[in-house]
């Protein structure tokens, strides 16, 4: 299985080999613009999982053992091969999951710069010597935490899978992935290139099935001795206590209900086409859009009425490869719905409907692109993160009033601010309680840092440095 790794037939890969359909469960994979069928998955059984189970712990005795160097090296080799296949997996993304062609090809093209990164970061997990009298040592080194179970979502369905793949490999564990059913094609070309470039079939290995059964089973498993979840809060909370009773080490990125502070002096116009453009990528189904804007009072009225006018000029939702489209459908049958009973909600509240507010017509899960204005912090979109393509916007008066917004969630992954005040961006970056602020800017992620949040939005890190020492355990050697 190489190039023409989407066939009519999907499947998970174990100990080296695809598994077909022959005795297994499937589902369909549902194309969200048009609710064709697009393939059938198979799924994995408890017998599946066990033999995974058995490769993963046989493939870290062995993988632990290459150096850095030679692991890196498969690694940037499968990177080097999936360079080569981004259109075609760019095509099965947006057809499973819905974003736009050039958002699925940077889906793509940011898990094959994470993995060049991490083939490199595998050189530099250094340890250190303590400061001990003539005669002794003491040293600090870094190990491989062993086998683990990486779950990923649909929203990235190749960058998500990714994040957890390549710093698991570059450490020297090995690693069973878990994609999101619903968009399993990138996920599978992700496992095919790591074959093809001469990662063992014992080291990667990729399971599709029902994510209950297959989550209880990999981590009620001694073999697995870390999990790496994204998704949401409640499963969260869920895995983790599953993964508490077995002590495994864990990482957990959850939800995110993003707080937008905008004071007085910001240059509006200088940041709305960048607002928009963050707000509405990949329909809003992002775990750090912006999503709570608080605007100053003096620039209040002006900012809505602008979002909105730049809302309708730039969002055009669409098939995500038609020209000129910038937002597709909602990834599932459900989310239409149940971003409308929250737009619902805020309007009974008292909330001012400025764009948006509706379904689209046809086949599909589109909705049309939300602006609220006036939302009360009662509404239960200030409340609940939408996952959709909606922004809620409410006025605030002083800087403490906005910080005490902010931060009365107990949700903690991004916030932003944008001011033309060092001082002010400075204070409000200390104030609010979140793993990552971004000032005058959208961007929170690079494969350089670390990427993850505080309170319920989860614990452990991401990408960085600390992204490929969350695959590793320190070790303390005292001599004399």
């Amino acid at each position: 299985m190489t190039d023409q790794f989407y066939t009519d037939t999907l499947a998970s890969a174990i100990d080296g080999e695809w598994t077909g359909a022959a005795g297994r469960d499937c589902q369909p994979v549902v194309n969200p613009s048009t609710g064709e069928t697009l393939a059938e998955l198979p799924h994995v059984t408890h017998d599946d999982l066990d033999r995974a189970l058995d490769a993963a712990e046989r493939g870290w005795k062995e993988w632990r053992e290459r150096t850095a160097v030679e692991r890196g090296t498969l690694i940037r080799r499968a990177a080097d091969i999936l360079d080569g296949r981004v259109e075609t997996i760019a095509a099965h993304l947006a057809s499973e999951q819905g974003k736009p062609l050039h958002e699925a090809r940077g889906d793509v093209a940011a898990g094959i710069g994470l993995m060049r990164w991490h083939s490199e970061e595998a050189r530099r997990s250094y340890g250190k010597a303590l400061v001990r009298p003539a005669g002794k040592r003491a040293s600090v080194t870094y190990q491989p935490v062993g086998p683990s179970a990486g779950f990923a979502p649909w929203n990235f369905p190749f960058f998500n899978v990714a994040r957890k793949v390549a710093p698991a490999l570059a450490a020297g564990c090995s690693i069973i992935s878990k994609p999101a059913e619903e968009t399993p094609a990138s996920a599978i070309a992700l496992q095919a290139a790591l074959l093809d470039a001469g990662v063992p079939g014992t080291v990667a290995q990729t399971v599709f099935g029902d994510p209950d059964m297959i989550s209880r089973h990999l981590i009620a498993s001694p073999i697995i001795r870390k999990v790496s979840f994204t998704g949401s809060v409640p499963v969260g909370k869920h895995l983790a206590q599953l993964a508490a009773a077995q002590m495994k080490r864990t990482t957990f990125e959850l939800g995110g209900h993003a707080p937008v502070i905008i004071f007085d002096d910001a240059d509006i116009e200088a940041h709305l086409d960048t607002l928009v453009t963050a707000k509405f990528r990949n329909a809003g189904q992002v775990c750090v859009s912006p999503t709570r804007f608080y605007v100053q009072e003096g620039i209040y009225d002006r900012f809505a009425a602008a979002m909105a006018a730049r809302t309708r000029a730039l969002v055009k939702p669409g098939d995500p490869f038609g020209d000129g489209v910038t937002m597709g459908p909602l990834a599932n049958g459900r989310r239409p719905q149940a971003v409308h009973a929250l737009i619902e909600d805020a309007a009974r509240a008292g909330a001012a409907l400025l764009t948006g507010g509706e379904r689209m017509d046809g086949p599909g899960n589109f909705y049309r692109p939300t602006i609220l204005k006036d939302v009360p912090e009662d509404a239960r979109i200030m409340q609940e993160e939408p996952f959709g393509p909606v922004a809620a916007i409410s006025p605030f008066k002083t800087f403490d009033e906005a910080i005490g917004l902010a931060n009365r969630l107990p949700l903690g992954l991004a916030a932003y601010v944008f001011t033309q005040n060092l001082d002010r961006a400075l204070l409000a970056s200390d104030a609010i309680e979140s793993g990552m602020v971004a000032v005058n800017s959208t961007s929170v992620s690079s494969a350089d840092s670390p990427f993850g949040g505080i309170k319920d939005s989860g614990h452990g890190l991401e990408d960085g440095a600390e992204g490929l020492k969350a695959f590793m355990v320190p070790k303390v050697v005292h001599i004399g």
